[in-house]
């Protein structure tokens, strides 16, 4: 096995591994800040590793998206009072499940655009993806209006809700056949 390939999977489980103390240590106000910086520190380890690990086409475009993304976490960082922090969280996380939705679809994006059918696990994949992202993203979506007080915080239901659901399931399985 390539000593190369070794170092990087062996980097991948130290992410995981901070990525886990990390946001066990957010469960207190006394170990946050150390939690944060755990996380932060696997994040960092699991992007040189992919930098590392991957062909990367364009190493100015990946720079000039983390320096954004961190100007803007460190702007939130400062700006929004701790009694807003479960709305940001909503937003965040919402946001990380649209990002995850996104990937799964330029992965299998890439595949076409070799004009090679995806294998089997891949595809699969990409569906989860799609679908756990997409679900993601309105829940927490919903979860930050109703926080924020955009939205009622009680129950919204209309008639045939439980059919409607079962449609839009069967009419993602149909579009994730096609």
């Amino acid at each position: 096995m390539d000593i190369r390939l070794t170092g990087i999977q062996l980097s991948y489980l130290v992410a995981v591994t901070l990525f886990f103390f990390g946001l066990k240590k957010l469960g207190s106000p006394a170990t946050a800040r150390n939690g944060n910086l755990w996380a932060s520190i696997g994040m960092l380890i699991a992007v040189v590793a992919t930098m590392l690990d991957r062909q990367i086409l364009n190493y100015q475009m990946i720079a000039l998206a983390l320096i954004i993304g961190s100007v803007i976490g460190a702007v939130i960082a400062y700006k929004v009072q701790m009694t807003e922090m479960p709305q940001m969280v909503g937003l965040l996380n919402g946001l990380g499940g649209a990002a995850s939705s996104m990937v799964a679809v330029g992965e299998f994006w890439r595949y076409l655009a070799l004009a090679e059918s995806p294998p089997l696990g891949t595809t699969i994949t990409a569906i989860l993806g799609v679908l756990i992202g997409g679900v993601t993203f309105t829940g927490s979506m919903i979860a930050f209006a109703k926080l924020q007080g955009i939205m009622s915080g009680s129950p919204i239901l209309f008639p045939l809700q439980q059919q409607f659901n079962i449609l839009l399931f069967v009419a993602f399985g149909a579009g994730s056949v096609y």
